[in-house]
């Protein structure tokens, strides 16, 4: 659906990066973690593209904002990188932004008995919070979180409120474990490798070991991917990924804002 949505809050979590606050109609309460929505920045033909945005966290307010007018919210979790965050990052509450959504497919929950453990870095965290929400209900969740230094580790604190075991590593050594996040979720495989379910979202080449950690492994893993979007449904073939239906040399493309944003690996190619 497309709406008007109020902006409640617009908050600086880590230098260079922001959750913000919106409400939205009853209907976005269906929404799957691991959907987006595309934001139109401002009524202007400059910049010309929506963004797209994975939900960071749903739910219900009470009446203490009165003039929202709705009493359901979402946030996104953003990082200014050019000129549309950047004008994001300077609104307010009470601003009004053009919203299309929720869009594309969320994560699968599977089976309840097995552990699951969620794999993300930067803003790669979006659509992993929502999904721990859901996933703490069926039993134990772990979070493996990556970033190049402390400052891109995002929100830890709200995962460990949810009772989410929580493994941070980052490249320099500032904070956590010194090297790459799937070196650490490799150790801790290595230590008890049965019945695990990954979900990942993050950068590429992270998405790639994951995914080749799971075929090694021969875990269930799922991976939302992170794509530059125009329209968010399809039509433009803007954000197309190549799959493995048809061979290793004749892939079946897949649009990430369609056909995702949300796969099992074993459907993409990753070489």
């Amino acid at each position: 659906m497309q709406c008007k949505s109020m902006v409640v809050s617009n908050t600086e979590v880590s230098p260079g990066y922001y959750r913000m606050r919106l409400t939205a109609p009853q209907e976005f309460a269906r929404s799957r973690p691991g959907q987006f929505v595309m934001v139109r920045v401002r009524d202007a033909v400059d910049p010309l593209l929506r963004r797209p945005f994975g939900i960071f966290d749903l739910g219900s307010f009470e009446t203490e904002y009165p003039d929202a007018g709705s009493q359901t919210y979402f946030d996104i979790l953003y990082r200014v990188v050019g000129q549309g965050t950047a004008m994001m990052s300077s609104l307010h509450h009470g601003d009004r932004l053009d919203i299309l959504g929720p869009l594309g497919t969320g994560f699968d929950p599977g089976a309840a008995s097995t552990e699951k453990i969620l794999v993300g870095g930067g803003v790669g965290l979006a659509p992993l919070y929502y999904l721990a929400k859901e996933l703490v209900r069926e039993g134990r969740v772990r979070l493996f979180i990556g970033g190049k230094t402390k400052e891109d580790i995002l929100c830890v604190t709200e995962f460990e409120r949810l009772g989410v075991e929580t493994y941070v590593a980052t490249d320099d050594g500032t904070l956590g474990a010194a090297g790459l996040v799937t070196e650490v979720l490799e150790r801790h495989l290595h230590e008890d490798p049965a019945g695990k379910t990954l979900y990942a979202c993050g950068p590429m080449p992270m998405l790639k070991a994951v995914a080749e950690i799971a075929r090694r492994r021969e875990l269930s893993c799922q991976v939302s991917l992170e794509a530059h979007m125009a329209c968010g449904m399809g039509a433009c073939l803007g954000c197309v990924v190549a799959g493995r239906d048809h061979g290793e040399f004749t892939p079946d493309y897949r649009c990430v804002c369609k056909d995702g944003p949300v796969f099992d690996f074993r459907e993409l190619r990753w070489v």
